[in-house]
């Protein structure tokens, strides 16, 4: 292996130790809000499993997203699928780049607790619209004739409590709004906030976008799910936004998490300070000076000065 490749890898590896050291206190302190998190993200499935079991099937509703957009077809319902994972998989590399890159902006920890308050309050919601009136779905297992329109009964709670992933792709009467659009507007706009590349989030817009239109498209989901999932997500991530606390910066650098100072560093630094403003500690030098013929005099001290040659 030549010099410089073990080199980098040096240098890599010391930075991941670095990091991981830095994202495991900041997890030590925050655990129970990712904890929380990712129960709730749980108790949502649930909540989707739940509603599959009274969903009706019926006529597909009057649609004009179903009117202006031509039907990919049950086999191109994947196309949907793949653009989503895409965005999914993107954000969450990107979430772990201050692991492996030297420019660092945001810690990995912080920016998850972030996203997940966002996805805890939007899914939220959710539940409760979804619950409030029941669609018949449009998704061709959703159908009239179809048997994944309505789940039996269970037998054993076991059955409702332990989630398939068939289960979630199969899933029926969880409408309004759109599962996928929640996750995508929150990434994309966590993204936009702190990500650092122009290109990338606009082309991350436009893929938001194009995402969209795929979900009416591939029919599994009307058009008001998406159009009130856009501009619900927006309206929450803006709101809590604002009362979270802003994301510490990083430092130049890419450094390890600053550390409160303890008291002793803290007087330290304002006595340095007060040293390079030309002050010293102690407050009795706080009293004003004026300066005669070259020579600073402490007011109140000043006694008669001969001004001249």
């Amino acid at each position: 292996m030549p010099f410089y490749i073990r080199r980098e890898v040096s240098k890599l590896w010391k930075r991941i130790c670095a990091e991981t050291a830095t994202e495991i206190n900041l997890l030590a302190e925050n655990w129970k809000y990712i904890l929380g998190g990712l129960i709730f993200q749980y108790i949502h499935g649930l909540a989707a499993r739940g509603v599959h079991y009274i969903h009706r099937a019926g006529p597909t509703l009057q649609d004009v997203g179903f009117f202006l957009l031509p039907e990919l077809g049950q086999d191109k319902a994947y196309i949907s699928e793949i653009v989503f994972t895409f965005i999914f998989l993107s954000f969450v590399l990107w979430t772990f780049h201050p692991f492996i890159l030297k420019s660092k902006k945001v810690y990995t920890v912080l920016i998850w607790c972030r996203v997940l308050a966002f996805l805890v309050m939007s899914q939220f919601l959710r539940i409760i619209t979804f619950y409030s009136t029941q669609l018949p779905g449009p998704n061709y297992h959703c159908r009239e004739g179809s048997k994944l329109a309505r789940l039996p009964p269970p037998d054993t709670i076991l059955e409702v409590l332990i989630i398939i992933p068939r289960g979630v792709l199969y899933g029926c009467g969880d409408l309004i709004f759109s599962s996928h659009m929640i996750f995508s507007l929150v990434f994309v706009r966590t993204y936009h906030k702190y990500g650092t590349r122009r290109l990338v989030k606009h082309f991350a817009w436009l893929i938001v976008v194009i995402q969209s239109f795929l979900i009416v498209a591939s029919r599994k989901h009307y058009t008001v799910d998406v159009v009130v999932a856009w501009y619900t997500v927006n309206l929450v991530v803006f709101f809590v936004d604002k009362k979270l606390p802003e994301l510490p910066d990083r430092p130049s650098g890419g450094g390890a998490f600053l550390l409160p100072l303890s008291k002793d560093n803290k007087t330290k630094e304002e006595n340095h300070h007060k040293l390079v403003n030309g002050n010293s500690g102690d407050s009795a030098d706080w009293r004003p000076r004026t300066q005669i013929n070259g020579k600073t005099m402490e007011q109140g001290n000043v006694e008669a000065v001969t001004i001249g040659p």
